[in-house]
């Protein structure tokens, strides 16, 4: 007689939308296009994923990380991982299969290939920046606070940073949390959860900002923290569009009450040892976490520190620059700011790239320097242009790009942040 025909199990990788901010960064890490959304959750496509682990490193909450023993004919489809509002448990008659080792939620690199191959050692070539912290950074705290169990903020300020005249409408909101506990560290985001529904009824979910005030408070000694936001009037594609989040924060006024999630991030943090240089890279509202590492430096100037502050900010023109004022008022002897305008009237466009460019004698000392520690933040289009522009800077002065990056990711000194 023939026997019964083996089961094939798979273990799926699966995304916690409890967790999940949809920051979008897996989706765009991912090398292979087996992650993908639509306008509620983001999910993995189990006939596409092949668990090289190149998505988990950058989650900034660690909802990527998750997986379940399914048989291969029962895997969950994308629908289904659409409409979920949790992840299902672990189905107990379900045995792991063969070929991967026994793990719960939160499986490793060490994790095996759903065909039983062995996974790439280092990561994917599409983890662009550091996956660790510069190794003075202090401790991080993360995800103290979740959807099921959030921390509620009053808002103590709401000023809009850039100029009646001009459409880009950006406030500094600041957040207090009274006497509940919400330690955070520059370079950190919080999840801010907006009141209301979708068209389906279904809750809204998290919005991710980076926080703008250093660790002891946008006031020193308070329990608060500041966010810099811009307000969404239009989608990717240009056309009009209310974004839920930015709009309800934008409009909000003293007194009321924020719910809030997080701290999330444990990567993207400055070092504290205080002969480490900055070199900071950022666009719009990408200068928030700069803000909050220029401002705890500010305040702890060390007598006789010899780390360097230096700064590439851009914005389309000067009216749409938050922070233009403050910024210009830090001693040129403290900070190196460097401002680069794309849409002046009458003069030729000019981004943060080819500022850097500018500077190339100085950016190139401080990238053959080891205690320099890189960061960029800001829209996903300049990423492309600041690494090029990087490596011709290090070329030209005989260094070579390939092993400085790898170097500088592996050392965490090369943040990147890009939405």
């Amino acid at each position: 007689m023939n026997g019964p025909l083996p089961v094939e199990m798979l273990r799926q990788h699966l995304i916690d939308p409890e967790i999940c901010i949809r920051c979008n960064t897996c989706e765009e890490t991912c090398p292979i296009d087996a992650i993908t959304h639509d306008g509620t959750n983001y999910v993995v496509k189990a006939d596409v994923c092949n668990a090289c682990m190149a998505c988990v490193p950058p989650c900034p909450t660690g909802a990527i990380d998750n997986w379940r023993n399914v048989r291969k004919a029962e895997t969950y489809t994308i629908d289904e991982q659409y409409a979920w509002d949790e992840l299902p448990a672990q189905n107990p008659s379900v045995e792991a299969p063969v070929v991967a080792p026994e793990a719960g939620d939160g499986a490793s690199v060490a994790q095996a290939l759903p065909n039983g191959a062995a996974a790439p050692v280092g990561g994917s070539d599409m983890v662009r920046g550091s996956t660790v912290p510069p190794w003075s950074a202090a401790r991080p705290y993360v995800q103290l606070y979740t959807h099921k169990a959030p921390a509620t903020a009053t808002v103590v300020g709401n000023y809009r940073l850039t100029g009646d005249a001009t459409e880009s409408d950006i406030h500094h909101i600041v957040l207090d949390f009274g006497a509940m506990s919400f330690p955070v560290l520059e370079g950190q985001s919080i999840g801010i959860l907006p009141p209301g529904a979708t068209p389906e009824g279904r809750a809204h979910h998290a919005r991710q900002y980076s926080i703008a005030s250093p660790r002891d408070g946008e006031r020193p000694g308070y329990n608060n923290v500041s966010l810099t936001v811009k307000r969404v009037t239009r989608d990717h594609s240009g056309n009009a569009t209310a974004g839920v989040c930015s709009n309800y924060l934008c409009d909000l006024k003293k007194g009321e009450v924020v719910t809030v999630i997080g701290p999330f991030g444990n990567t993207f943090l400055m070092p504290n040892h205080p002969n480490s240089h900055l070199l900071m890279i950022c666009t719009g509202t990408g200068s928030a976490p700069m803000r909050a590492m220029t401002e705890y430096r500010r305040r702890r100037r060390l007598k006789g520190a010899t780390g360097k502050l230096m700064l590439f900010f851009g914005a389309r023109t000067q009216q749409e620059l938050p922070y233009f004022g403050p910024l210009m008022n830090l001693p040129k002897d403290f900070i190196d700011t460097n401002l680069a305008f794309s849409r002046t009237p009458g003069q030729p466009r000019h981004y943060v790239q080819d500022a850097v460019r500018e500077r190339a004698v100085d950016v190139a000392q401080l990238l053959k320097d080891g205690n320099t520690h890189v960061y960029v933040c800001g829209l996903k289009g300049m990423e492309d242009g600041v690494l090029q522009a990087l490596q011709e800077i290090a070329e030209r002065h005989g260094m070579r790009w390939e092993a400085l990056w790898e170097r500088l990711k592996r050392e965490g000194r090369l943040h990147l942040e890009t939405y």
